[in-house]
């Protein structure tokens, strides 16, 4: 705890006056924080306003950093940090642990570069939450520590993390939801690196270099498992087969213990080898989509056949009288993979809408690109001469939009020794693309799973989305864009706001058992608003750390915790 007083410099033999606060860094004394107060006049102002009863001296972000540093608390990553990278005789400053710490906590509360956390943490209260010298806190320091851990240490260091998440909220699901993205980089070509290697980018970024992440998240607590970075060249379905076992022993060590496990997985990584080794393992299964393009008997099911599903979602619609936009699903069977499996083919009504809406604006550019190619092929403009060049511009115009070539039915014919051109919609075809929107092919061998169980496995595909989509946030974790440029570097910020993500899920369990239904984001941004004030009361000859009142909201997120303020006072109190 850090403690406050008046001191006294002298300028040209002027005496001049600060509020210091003291507190123990490594165990010595060190002022962690100044705050000009000026010359003796502008003291006595204070003292004696005669309106003025409190003079607020500074304030600073207190409770959404007090609130990570507490999830932290329980399970010290510190402390398994210097377990495998144990600090030296001669290192002095924070420990490599506690460089790792300082990032993730800035992860959680607003994401800065390492350049910027000095600043960043010397306007918050981290003095008076877990103090620091902040001016260790450099770009640096961050760099030369993070050098001393090497790619099979942080293997170590995260099997240990999520050992000890899983002991602290432990789960009992048999069910685990995989999926992988990809992260931009600045990286220039000529940087050596084995990790950032230029793919198909997700953001649309494919001209940039990117780090792949795979993730595993259990179904129950929707909290991050295990995860694995890897090139950005590699393609889902390889990277998916070389992480199997690993995958499986974590299913296996955080599962509910009953013996059989399921996977869910998208499209992405089917692959025969993928479904071999799986096979090969009695103990597990798995549920994934399947590309509707192989699949077009599939598609083109009746829609009478259809049944509506048991889904939260779809309980919601009801009660809000809409039954119409209820998800739907199909089951049959077929031969996937070498084997048979179950199949369910899914109809989401408002995402045919969605879909369809979409298609027909794409649609409408496609013919006013065609009216536009006609006329150039009318007018003999150069480069619209020749059918075969014709014929591939209405390929490329297709392409960019995203759209099959067969939608339209393109004649190109010579007539006196001209080029003409005419078009018309193929009308078969576009009901038939049409009738894909709003379906999705599932397939799992669990065959004696219901129907809506396999559904509701697969849409619980979200949480691990919803990671990944938490990590892009620019503010809370904001893994991307990649500002590293040695893979071992890369390894430690991946880490960091792995962890970071973990945390933040952590404080929406602990929000929902006691009853509060709030985003890790609304969460943070709520606490953001409470400070810490250092004031100055005219009863008192010295200053002194006092937390503001806190909303109804704040104060409930408090509680949650087992904490309350009283008088100023952040206090622990028994639930």
């Amino acid at each position: 705890m850090s403690m406050a007083h008046i001191h006294k410099k002298m300028k040209k033999g002027r005496p001049y006056y600060y509020i210091r606060e003291t507190a123990r860094v490594e165990g010595k004394p060190k002022v962690v924080n100044q705050v000009y107060l000026g010359s003796i006049e502008r003291i006595l102002e204070l003292a004696t306003a005669k309106e003025q009863k409190i003079s607020t001296i500074q304030a600073q972000e207190f409770g959404a950093l007090w609130l990570a540093n507490l999830i932290d608390g329980q399970i010290d990553v510190a402390g398994i940090i210097d377990g495998v990278v144990p600090k030296s005789e001669q290192e002095s400053g924070p420990s490599v642990g506690e460089y790792f710490l300082y990032a993730v906590l800035n992860r959680m509360v607003d994401a800065r570069s390492k350049r910027a956390l000095p600043e960043w943490y010397g306007s918050s209260a981290i003095q008076q939450i877990r103090p620091v010298d902040t001016k260790s806190l450099t770009s640096q320091r961050f760099w030369k520590k993070w050098n001393r851990v090497d790619g099979s240490q942080l293997e170590q260091i995260a099997a240990r993390f999520f050992q000890k998440v899983a002991a602290m909220e432990p789960g009992a699901s048999d069910c685990f939801m995989f999926d992988t993205t990809n992260y931009f980089t600045f990286m220039a070509s000529d940087t050596e690196s084995d990790l950032a290697q230029r793919g198909k980018n997700k953001e649309g970024r494919d001209w940039l270099r990117q780090v792949g992440v795979a993730l595993l998240v259990a179904r129950d607590t929707r909290l991050p498992v295990f995860y694995r970075e890897y090139e950005g060249n590699r393609h889902d379905s390889k990277l998916f087969l070389r992480v199997m076992q690993e995958l499986f022993a974590t299913m296996d060590a955080v599962g509910d213990g009953s013996g059989e496990l399921t996977l869910v997985f998208d499209k992405g990584m089917n692959a025969e080898d993928n479904f071999t080794l799986i096979d090969g393992n009695p103990r597990l299964h798995f549920v994934t989509t399947y590309s509707t393009y192989y699949a077009e008997e599939l598609i083109h099911i009746d829609g009478q056949r259809f049944q509506v599903v048991d889904t939260v979602n779809n309980r919601r619609l009801r009660d809000q009288g809409r039954p119409d936009d209820q998800l739907t699903a199909w089951r049959t069977v077929g031969k996937y993979w070498g084997k048979e499996r179950t199949v369910v083919v899914t109809y989401n009504p408002l995402t045919a809408t969605k879909q369809r809406y979409a298609f027909e604006k794409k649609l409408l550019r496609l013919q006013e690109e065609l009216y536009l190619m006609r006329s150039n092929v009318l007018a003999r403009n150069r480069g619209w001469r020749n059918k075969a060049q014709v014929e591939e511009r209405y390929k490329d115009a297709c392409l960019q939009l995203h759209l099959p070539t067969d939608l339209y039915t393109i004649e190109l014919y010579d007539d006196d020794g001209r080029l003409r051109m005419n078009f018309h919609k193929n009308h078969y075809r576009i009901n038939r693309h049409i009738d894909r929107f709003g379906k999705n092919i599932l397939i799992t061998d669990n065959m004696t799973w219901p129907t809506d169980e396999i559904v509701r496995a697969s849409l619980d595909r979200y949480v691990v989305e919803n990671n990944f989509r938490q990590s892009k946030d620019d503010d809370l974790v904001s893994l991307m864009p990649l500002r590293h440029w040695t893979d071992d570097k890369i390894r430690c910020h991946i880490f960091s706001c792995i962890v970071a993500l973990t945390y933040l899920r952590m404080i929406e369990l602990r929000l929902r058992r006691a009853g509060l239904e709030m985003s890790a984001g609304e969460t943070m941004d709520e606490m953001h608003r409470l400070h810490s004030c250092l004031i100055w009361q005219q009863k008192n000859k010295k200053p002194e750390r006092m937390i503001e009142k806190p909303g109804d909201k704040q104060d409930a997120i408090l509680k949650a915790f087992g904490y309350k303020v009283v008088d100023g006072v952040l206090q622990k109190f028994s639930s």
